[in-house]
Parts: C-alpha cells; sequence; structure tokens
C-alpha cells in the first residue's frame, strides 16, 4: 500500500517505504526545559563533576547543570540556530545517558521496532530542509513542518548494515580530515617559525657573508624638527614606555633595536562619518575588517562621501601600513601593506595609517614583524574596555622593531614571501582535499539513502509492513484513549446526575 507522501517522492529499493518522521519516532519536546545561563551557573556553584549532567542545545552541549530530564539514548535536531542550510554542518546528533536538553532542540526517540536512533541521525544530516525551515537571518524548524519531514525506512535489519558501512567508511575519512588538519598545524607552525628566523638574522646569514658590501651600518635616526614633527602625529614616544630597548635579544651586526616612531615619516588615525555619508557612488573606506592575515582584503568595501581635502588627508598610498587600533584584544594590532592596484580609499576612523620613511625601511619588512611581535606587544599594553581592545600612536611609536640595513631587509622579505608562497601552495591543497573529504562524506550518505551503499536482503521483513503495523497500533492506542475519554465523562455525568 502506497501513503501519499510515497507517490510525491523517488523511487525506493524493494522493501523500502517512505514515511513522515512522525511516523518513525515519539517527539519529546514537552519535556524540554530551558534555563538560563545564570540561572545554570548558580546552580552548579560548588558542586563536583560526579553530580552534573550535559546542558545540550541546537547543536551540542552549552553546558552543565544540577539534574537532568532524560535517561536515554535520543536524537536531537535543532529547532532554531542550527546550519540547516550547510550540507557540510550536522543539523542533528546524538545523546546517550543522563541529560537535560532546552528549548533550541527537538527531542526525537526512534520507534525502536521500525528505526535506529543512528540511522536517523544521519539521514536528518543529509536532509535539504530549505522548504521547510522559516526566517531569514536565523533559521527555525518548527514541529508542524518537523513532523511531515519525508523519511526513507528500509527494513531494521538493513538499516544496521547501512549504519555499520557508514561507520566504516567514515571512520577512515575522520583519519584522513585529522591528517589533513594536522598538515595545517604545522604549516602555521613553519610559518611562524619562518618569520622567528627571519628576524633574528638566521634567514639571511649566508647571504650576509656574500654581500658585505651591503651590509651598511644602521644609524640612529635624529629626532624630528619642524614640518617632520607635526606630520608624525603620534609624537616620540615616552623614554619610561614598555622597556629599555637593551632588554630585547641580540641582533646580527648591523642591525640595531627602534622604536617604529624613529621609522615613521607619518601617523594619523582614520576619518568617521556619520552613515548619511555613505553612499555607493563615493570613496572606497578601508574598514577594520579589510586587515586580514597580513593583507588587505577587499571584500564588503563601504564608501564614504568626502570633500576633496578629506580625501587627499586620508587617502592611502602604495606602501602605507593600515593598523587596526580598536578590536578584540587578539585581533587589535593587524597589520597590512596598501599593495599596488587598488583603486583610490581611504580608511575609517578605527585604523591608523603608517607612512614610513622610504629610504631608511621597507614596508613589507615592518609589516611581518607585526605578524611576530603585535600580539605580545599589544595584549600587554592595549586599553580594554567592555569587550574591545584600543591601542594609541604613543604605543605604536613605542614598539620595538630589529632593524636591518635596507638591502637586507629587501632580502629577506624576499626569503619569507618565497617560503609563504610554498606554503600557500600546500595549503590550498589540503583545504582542497579537506573539501573534498566532505563531499565524500556527503556521498556516502546519499548512497546510503538510496539503497545503494549496502546489499538488499530479500529475506527481510518490508519496512511497509513494519509502518502498517505501528501505524495500526497507533491508530488502536487513539481509540482506546477516545473510548477510555467518553467512558470518564459518562461517570462524571452520572456522579452529578446521582448528586
Amino acid at each position: 500500500m502506497k501513503t501519499k507522501i510515497a507517490e510525491e517522492l523517488p523511487y525506493l529499493p524493494e522493501g523500502w517505504a517512505w514515511g513522515t518522521l512522525e511516523e518513525c519516532v515519539d517527539i519529546l519536546d514537552r519535556q524540554r526545559i530551558p534555563i538560563n545561563a545564570k540561572e545554570r551557573k548558580a546552580r552548579i556553584r560548588g558542586k563536583p563533576p560526579s553530580e552534573l549532567y550535559p546542558y545540550y542545545g541546537a547543536t551540542g552541549q552549552v553546558g552543565w547543570i544540577d539534574d537532568f530530564l532524560f535517561d536515554e539514548e535520543l536524537v536531537l535536531l535543532g529547532e532554531d540556530g542550527a546550519p540547516f542550510l550547510d550540507a557540510f554542518e550536522d543539523k542533528a546528533y546524538i545523546i546517550r545517558g543522563k541529560s537535560w536538553v532546552n528549548n533550541h532542540a527537538h527531542v526525537l526517540r526512534a520507534l525502536k521496532e521500525l528505526m535506529l536512533n543512528s540511522f536517523l541521525c544521519h539521514y536528518l544530516n543529509t536532509f535539504a530542509y530549505q522548504d521547510y525551515v522559516t526566517g531569514t537571518t536565523r533559521f527555525k524548524l518548527n514541529q508542524s513542518r518537523m513532523r511531515n519531514i519525508p523519511v526513507p525506512i528500509p527494513p531494521l535489519s538493513e538499516q544496521q548494515r547501512i549504519v555499520s558501512k557508514i561507520e566504516e567508511l567514515f571512520t577512515k575519512l575522520d583519519a584522513g580530515v585529522k591528517s589533513l588538519k594536522n598538515v595545517k598545524t604545522q604549516l602555521q607552525r613553519y610559518r611562524q617559525v619562518v618569520l622567528k628566523y627571519a628576524f633574528e638574522g638566521k634567514l639571511t646569514e649566508e647571504w650576509r657573508k656574500t654581500h658585505k658590501d651591503q651590509m651598511e651600518l644602521v644609524q640612529k635616526f635624529e629626532e624630528p624638527t619642524g614640518e617632520e614633527q607635526k606630520k608624525n602625529e603620534g609624537g616620540k614616544p615616552k623614554e619610561s614606555f614598555l622597556t629599555d630597548l637593551s632588554d630585547l635579544y641580540e641582533l646580527p651586526t648591523n642591525w640595531m633595536w627602534i622604536r617604529l616612531g624613529d621609522i615613521t615619516e607619518s601617523m594619523k588615525n582614520g576619518i568617521y562619518k556619520p552613515k548619511r555619508f555613505y553612499r555607493d557612488d563615493g570613496i572606497a573606506c578601508l574598514r577594520m575588517y579589510n586587515i586580514k592575515n597580513g593583507a588587505i582584503v577587499w571584500k564588503d568595501i563601504k564608501r564614504m562621501i568626502l570633500t576633496s581635502e578629506e580625501a587627499q588627508a586620508y587617502e592611502l598610498k602604495i606602501g602605507d601600513i593600515l593598523v587596526n587600533r580598536v578590536n578584540s584584544r587578539e585581533l587589535v594590532g593587524k597589520a597590512a601593506v596598501i599593495p599596488e592596484g587598488l583603486e583610490t580609499c581611504v580608511y575609517e576612523s578605527k585604523n591608523i595609517r603608517l607612512r614610513l620613511f622610504v629610504n631608511f625601511v621597507d614596508s613589507k619588512y615592518v609589516n611581518f614583524w607585526f605578524q611576530v611581535f603585535r600580539q605580545k606587544y599589544f595584549d600587554r599594553h592595549a586599553q580594554q574596555t567592555v569587550g574591545m581592545a584600543s591601542i594609541n600612536q604613543e604605543q605604536l611609536s613605542s614598539m620595538p622593531v630589529p632593524l636591518s640595513p635596507l638591502h637586507e631587509q629587501c632580502k629577506i622579505v624576499e626569503e619569507i614571501e618565497h617560503s609563504f608562497s610554498i606554503v600557500n601552495q600546500i595549503e590550498k591543497s589540503v583545504n582542497h582535499s579537506t573539501m573534498q573529504a566532505e563531499k565524500l562524506r556527503q556521498a556516502v550518505l546519499k548512497r546510503a539513502f538510496r539503497g545503494k551503499l549496502v546489499p538488499q536482503d530479500p529475506t527481510d521483513e518490508p519496512a511497509e509492513k513494519l509502518l502498517e503495523r505501528i501505524n495500526e497500533r497507533k491508530k488502536g492506542n487513539t481509540e482506546e484513549k477516545t473510548r477510555k475519554g467518553e467512558s470518564d465523562l459518562k461517570q462524571v455525568e452520572l456522579m452529578r446526575y446521582t448528586k
């Protein structure tokens, strides 16, 4: 017997049947109880871990609590806040044992005589939710729509074979992905080693031996005066700020420690304008989001309407360094060099522009030093407000820089860029392989739920018979409840009449 839903869905293998989710599970949503983080924190304060239970939400565990609502294996499916439209992210997961669930996840228990929780969970993670969720930015899967999700139902023994094969293949895939992640971690460490060696002089140690004629001694810069002093809006660093440069590590011959302000022609905070000055026909304005991993990212560009004087005062030129001065503590101080090829652009108030003395220093060299030193430096010296950290021109001016002769700076930049280009190619290959692994995972699931992952067994009891038997039982339970309700009502009426 074909149900209406089966007539509207793709063909299934012999012995399989289409059903709705509500036909396959017990829905336990009414037993959920949300508890806010403040109350949970108060409830668990001072209690040992042995007395605490996991507290689950839309996509996984979100905390702990001192009691439990469930004590069994269940499937949790996101109600809101889950990545419903991302094919590579899980929307459902299995929990076991004592647990508490909030109202951001549907609580499902597969009917044990019809379906395995593990089979259901895998299916819900490959299902396309586009026509079932509502909302624009935060999608929601309400219960009424969830109940109507179509579910392919193989014979129970075939489900067990399918799940076993999925887990076997996923174990191999997981091992491969773990190896790829380890490679990415090693590549990141290699980048840091390259930068560390660069600014200790080790990267160009052999080069110095054969280029002694280009190893002019780095000279201490004189105090700027007159117009130069006006250009450097940050002023000279205070002698007492940070630490004596002699406290820093020893540099090769002809190198010296200086402060960033010594090699900076000018520093200038960016421009602030109210929202009404932002228009599509304005001048491109780089924000803090346009600085990433030491480079300018030309994405989501905002544009400002400015006067010619403002545009000239805040224009970014090739070789300028743009430094983010307001951000979260781990991101404040990130920097990037303005490259060739950009259209005319300015920068917003949460950034600072550094314009260096190009006759003495390579801006790429200084930008690479930011990648080595800025987090350590600004983590110690940035001002902290609610949720944000900030740095000022004086702190930037005081930042120590290991300055090598100009020719060696250029060679160091060349060596770093060469090493990084190799790393980037490897990382690109790793990312591609990782994406292929995720696609393969989805391909496994698609084959599984089309009946193509494991062979069928003609001796298995067809799922259609199981489904019919369960629906008949449910119908019987409903009729019995109805009869009991009518009987109770008659009893009440009888008692009222006898009174």
